[in-house]
């Protein structure tokens, strides 16, 4: 396996991290938001049901498998980034529907 190259800035980082000399400067009140920010993102508090093809589903279970994770979290984490603006339609730009 391959050691990650780091810049000097994150190597710098690391090293007051391993050292334990790292100290976060998140005040009580940023801690506590990032972390209801985290938690919310990450509820799943609603279900629901779609048709797809099985060989998409066979599909979507093989790139699962390949991540590590179960294939119901790799579609949420898709859905998930796509409404959230970090997965974008591809298709779309190709054929200059997705540009305005």
């Amino acid at each position: 396996m391959a050691k990650t190259k780091f810049d000097p800035e994150e190597q710098e980082l690391l090293e007051a991290y391993e050292s334990g000399e790292f100290e976060s400067d998140l005040g009580a009140d940023r801690r506590e938001y990032l972390t209801k920010v985290a938690e919310e993102t990450f509820k799943k508090d609603k279900r629901i049901n779609i048709r797809i093809s099985s060989r998409d589903l066979e599909a979507l279970q093989r790139r699962a498998l390949e991540e590590g994770l179960p294939y119901q979290s790799l579609v949420s984490s898709v859905l998930h980034k796509y409404v959230s603006g970090g997965l974008k339609d591809i298709s779309a730009n190709k054929s200059g529907q997705g540009t305005r």
